[in-house]
């Protein structure tokens, strides 16, 4: 007659059948779970059904562990900081206001360890009152939802470029706004448009524009079978394994498919004609920041029996190495040379380093078919600090209204979240103390370095000194290596000049 009453309904009830002599009428206790945090991280964490059975998320994927047939379930310990994940769903319901968007997707996970401290999908679903919520609150977006991720992508194209040798770093490419390719069995002709007119830009600068003509001039000089092989290497076309159900596996083509065609590769290598999850991008990324080698990520840190005995606890799954250390390294500074100069500078946050690479993608209209001319998706990569990464964080807003470059709506917001989990979790920042020890505590100065009328010598500077003077808006600082400073470029005692390019070297 009715499920879910409460013990004041169930004693009213109670006395009425008692005193009428009532028959036929009788009360069956359900197995259920109470939700003490509501909506927080609601798909991640699922939903108990009245029959006992998980219906979504870890409920449903780890069904006989935590609700095992004839006996005793055990308890699961997730990744996900509940704290940090609280800052973050306030800071991604506010950003969701003001750009008025459909959804919000947000990955914050440990780079070394793939761990998933913050993983937000909205609109989300109260989940002690699941079974009335909206079918767009139940959506787990960061597993299910496949999208082209537009510019985003550009860095796994890079780092296939150059992990090939199909270029230099140093090679150039001149962009004048469109590049066409023709067939030579056919003369078939496409042509890949840019924003803008970047005239000669290295690998590193057409990532700092996000410069389509560049990156489609690079895909030319690569085999498209090989391309696409390391593609699937970085795991997209594939499911990730992570611990939720339904996970998609994105869109990878063949060069073999029907809907192959001219403009594919470089189509491709741009973040088009290719579809992603937000989860297949965040583990690719852990290449980058692992030394070319992805992690495996998790949402579940241990398992626990009913008697307290630790049964699994997780350790660090690497995966097979995709591309040279020296590219993932470099790909990093080049990250970092965007949220300095670059589409990604409104991500920076001065004093710690972080590099980014944002993408804009037209949505593929359902109704009439093609890319629509008004609903994007919005997305941001970031991974920080980058001479020791140690989180990823990745944002996706989909169809917001009004401004829709993700360097403008998503980049802020990737500042103001790792802002938030710098603080959180403790990191070090530029300008705060360092304490050594060797026989006796020794505080060390943390006098910054000064650039004022002409360039000082930095000639044994470490590099956590130099980290402040990323936050020049005037001048353009480019530091290479780690330990402290060898050589630099002007010389010290040059004049200092608007814009000027001052690069250190360290060892």
């Amino acid at each position: 007659l009715k499920k879910k009453i409460d013990q004041n309904e169930k004693e009213s009830i109670e006395q009425v059948i008692v005193s009428n002599k009532l028959p036929g009428i009788r009360f069956d206790k359900v197995v259920g779970r109470l939700y003490p945090e509501n909506a927080l991280a609601s798909q991640a964490i699922g939903f108990l059904g009245d029959d006992g059975n998980g219906l979504s998320g870890i409920e449903y994927t780890e069904q006989n562990i935590l609700s095992p047939q004839n006996t005793m379930g055990k308890n699961i310990y997730m990744t996900l900081d509940a704290n940090l994940q609280y800052k973050l769903e306030q800071l991604a319901q506010k950003s969701m206001e003001d750009t008025q968007a459909e959804s919000f997707m947000l990955i914050a996970a440990e780079a070394k360890t793939g761990e998933i401290l913050s993983y937000i999908s909205l609109p989300s679903a109260n989940l002690n009152t699941y079974p009335s919520a909206k079918t767009p609150e139940k959506i787990d977006r960061p597993a299910v939802l496949a999208y082209e991720p537009g510019s985003v992508f550009k860095i796994f194209s890079v780092a296939s470029f150059l992990d090939a040798g199909a270029f230099n770093q140093e090679d150039t490419f001149y962009c004048d706004g469109r590049h066409e390719i023709v067939s030579k069995l056919t003369g078939e002709k496409a042509v890949i448009t840019c924003l803008g007119q970047h005239g000669w830009v290295t690998a590193r600068q057409a990532l700092e524009y996000s410069c389509n003509d560049a990156l489609a001039q690079m895909s030319d000089k690569m085999n498209a079978d090989k391309f696409m092989e390391y593609i699937r290497s970085f795991g997209f076309g594939s499911k990730t394994g992570i611990e939720v159900p339904s996970e998609t596996r994105g869109s990878v083509k063949n060069t073999s498919d029907r809907l192959w065609s001219l403009r594919s590769k470089p189509t491709i290598s741009i973040g088009q004609e290719i579809s992603v999850s937000a989860l297949q991008m965040v583990e690719a990324t852990t290449a980058l920041a692992n030394k070319g080698k992805p992690v495996q990520l998790t949402l579940i840190s241990k398992i626990v029996d009913f008697d307290g005995t630790v049964e699994y606890e997780h350790t660090p799954a690497t995966k097979e190495q995709v591309i040279h250390s020296w590219v993932a390294d470099h790909l990093l500074s080049c990250m970092e040379s965007t949220a300095k100069v670059g589409t990604g500078s409104r991500a920076s946050i001065g004093d710690v380093a972080i590099g980014v690479k944002t993408g804009t993608a037209q949505m593929l209209d359902t109704e009439k078919g093609g890319y629509s001319d008004t609903d994007f998706v919005s997305n941001c990569v970031a991974v920080f600090p980058v001479d020791n990464p140690e989180i990823i964080l990745y944002i996706v807003i989909t169809k917001a209204k009004g401004e829709t470059y993700a360097g403008r709506i998503v980049a802020p917001v990737i500042a103001d979240a790792a802002d938030i989990i710098i603080d959180h979790l403790g990191l070090a920042r530029a300008n705060s103390s360092s304490v050594s020890h060797s026989g006796k505590i020794v505080i060390p100065s943390s006098k910054s370095i000064e650039i004022t009328t002409v360039i000082p010598d930095f000639t044994g500077t470490p590099k956590r000194l130099l980290t402040p003077l990323l936050s020049r808006k005037d001048l353009v600082i480019k530091i290479e290596g780690e330990g402290w400073v060898v050589s630099q470029n002007p010389p010290p005692g040059t004049p200092v000049t608007e814009n000027m390019v001052i690069e250190l070297t360290l060892k």
